[in-house]
């Protein structure tokens, strides 16, 4: 099931390590025909996930996100570094606006421009504690196109839209992560 809006957590460390939760701004609304009409490669049909939580720590160079499973239980963190996480989070919250166009706004203009638009987020892979994802691009005469990125990339593309693209991971990834987690 779907967070509602006064169930979203985001989690930050100050230079301190004292936690604070704020609240923020659901990413799982958008449904996607994908999930319905796609099967990934080893015969397992893509999960839907959201986000759940981000963990912001200055004094680390690396951040993390939990992605939770939208109609179900399991979830895992993801390590991204600081401008995706700072950039996930400002766009989680509501009414931001940068002042100038970033990367990730950029990435949304060149494909509209070129005629296509951004359907979906897939993480499609897990190797070596690395994730692998892809940006689904539809073009305007209906063809896909999978575009290779990182996931923390991919989830700041998809958070700059609103409602939020839609998040898919292939079971096979969501297996074997949440096996590892204790």
């Amino acid at each position: 099931m779907a967070r509602s809006h006064a169930e979203f957590d985001a989690v930050y460390l100050d230079d301190r390590c004292q936690a604070r939760e704020l609240m923020g701004f659901p990413l799982a609304s958008q449904s996607s025909q994908f999930y319905s009409r796609h099967i990934t490669a080893n015969g397992f049909m893509p999960v839907k996930m959201q986000l759940a939580r981000i963990i912001i720590s200055e004094l680390t160079e690396n951040q993390v996100i939990y992605l939770q499973e939208v109609d179900g239980t399991r979830e895992f963190p993801i390590l991204i570094g600081i401008f995706e996480a700072t950039n996930i989070d400002r766009r989680v919250k509501e009414d931001y606006e940068p002042p100038r166009p970033l990367t990730h706004d950029l990435i949304v203009e060149v494909a509209q421009s070129l005629g296509a638009s951004i359907d979906r987020i897939v993480i499609n892979d897990l190797n070596q504690s690395t994730y692998f994802a892809n940006l689904v691009l539809v073009r305007e005469n209906g063809e896909e196109i999978e575009i290779d990125s990182r996931p923390s990339d991919a989830i700041a593309v998809a958070v700059t839209f609103s409602p939020p693209l839609p998040i898919y991971v292939a079971e096979h990834v969501l297996e074997e992560a949440t096996s590892k987690i204790p």
